[in-house]
């Protein structure tokens, strides 16, 4: 693979200032965050006013821990735009999450902030290995969701060649990736093995295309699948981090140089971990859930977001700002069987590491008398769809994920090609229980 790591002198003053120069700008900024929704948006008003807490109370970022917590519930208790701390003449775009589980969230944006959100997002591509000139192909989901065009204005933000080929009709990506020479790809990391796989359907050996980086995010994913990717496409394969109530992609990204997680852009968005049961601050390093607060939102400042995904803080090392590691699931895709806590990464990480066991899964969960239980149906791959090694594969996966995760689980290694393919985020979990 290419070497991609950056000139340091091309990148932003802030993202090698010292951590006291940044903590004066983090300061400033909540300061002003609270300040603006403490006159603007009633909600956090009266969160604010509950608590005993005036906004010149707030002097520096410390100060955060003390700010009310923000979960989804309110964001769609305050559905639409309760939460909007503009004008409603002042906004440019709004975003909105699926609402499977009821009332959708919005995301709404000034032009300032979607200026915010391309700038962060051209940042993380460059941090990725992107470099102005290059062709990025993005197979993100475009509309509401927020993937394809933050993704899109970022990357013409950096001075790239967009291909805004949106999910589905794989082989036209296969065909579009070849044709146009495309040097970055950008989509959620199991969209991208099925296009692997159809690059191996027609013949071509991913590994001959012009692709030099992946830049992955919307769903957890492991070490074990950057490997796959890596080794099948000789690209590199990294991480990037966002939700759509914060901003969207971007506030988070893997460094190509060191990948050794995901520097959250700080002067942007302040980290804490916290006890997902409890709520109390966990210090830096600990597993827990992820609460962000961003610090230059105009249109819908977020004050201590849950976000539910489970990670933890670690030291920066190729910027200033601090890393999260990889996602490792959400407070609420936790299965619990037989006790255990078990997320969907962790099936992953063990059925890749089963050779003659493709990426493709499913966590099937029923439940047949009082206890909850969990089939993993896998599709083998070509070389190994025979009846008798299906049924070895699954016994070796069994037994490895009750030496790793455990549990006690049922596996159904199926033949290749039975499972659906997602053209975006994995549906990881089947719920059969009723």
């Amino acid at each position: 693979m290419l070497d991609l790591s950056p000139d340091r002198d091309s990148l932003e003053a802030v993202e090698t200032c010292s951590r006291d120069e940044l903590a004066s700008l983090q300061s400033e900024r909540l300061a002003d965050t609270v300040s603006r929704v403490y006159q603007t948006v009633p909600f956090y008003r009266a969160r604010l006013d509950a608590a005993g807490i005036r906004p010149t109370d707030i002097r520096t970022i410390d100060d955060v821990a003390g700010l009310p917590i923000t979960a989804k519930d309110d964001l769609r208790d305050q559905y639409p735009l309760g939460l909007l701390a503009v004008p409603k003449s002042d906004l440019r775009r709004v975003h909105a999450s699926s609402g499977t589980t009821g009332r959708p969230t919005i995301a709404a944006y000034t032009q300032r902030d979607l200026d915010t959100w391309a700038a962060l997002m051209a940042r993380s591509i460059r941090a990725a290995g992107g470099r102005p000139g290059d062709v990025v192909h993005i197979a993100y989901g475009y509309g509401l969701f927020t993937g394809g065009l933050g993704a899109h204005y970022g990357a013409e933000r950096l001075g790239c060649t967009v291909v805004p080929a949106s999910g589905g009709l794989t082989e036209r990506q296969v065909t579009l990736i070849r044709d146009l020479s495309a040097d970055v790809i950008m989509l959620t990391p199991s969209y991208m093995l099925v296009i692997l796989d159809e690059f191996e359907r027609q013949g071509i050996d991913p590994r001959t295309t012009s692709l030099k980086v992946g830049v992955f995010g919307a769903e957890p994913w492991t070490e074990e699948m950057r490997r796959e990717i890596e080794g099948r496409a000789d690209m590199h394969a990294v991480d990037i981090y966002g939700l759509s109530e914060v901003m969207g992609p971007g506030v988070a990204q893997e460094c190509v140089e060191t990948k050794d997680g995901l520097t959250i852009w700080e002067d942007h968005f302040y980290p804490e971990i916290i006890d997902p049961i409890s709520g109390h601050v966990l210090p830096d390093g600990t597993l827990g859930e992820l609460v962000l607060t961003t610090l230059t939102k105009e249109a819908m400042p977020l004050i201590r977001y849950r976000t539910r995904d489970l990670t933890r803080i670690l030291p920066g090392s190729a910027r200033t700002m601090r890393r999260m590691a990889r996602i490792v699931g959400r407070t609420d895709d936790m299965m619990i069987v037989r006790g255990v806590n078990v997320f969907p990464s962790q099936i992953e990480e063990v059925v890749l590491s089963v050779r003659g066991l493709s990426p493709h899964f499913v966590c099937v969960l029923t439940r047949p008398s009082r206890m909850d239980e969990m089939t993993v149906r896998v599709e083998a791959l070509p070389h190994a769809s025979s009846a008798d090694i299906r049924e070895s594969l699954g016994q070796e996966l069994v037994a490895r994920l009750k030496h790793s995760v455990g549990v006690t689980v049922a596996a159904d290694v199926v033949e290749p090609g039975s499972l659906e393919r997602s053209l975006g985020k994995a549906k990881r979990i089947l719920d059969l229980r009723g």
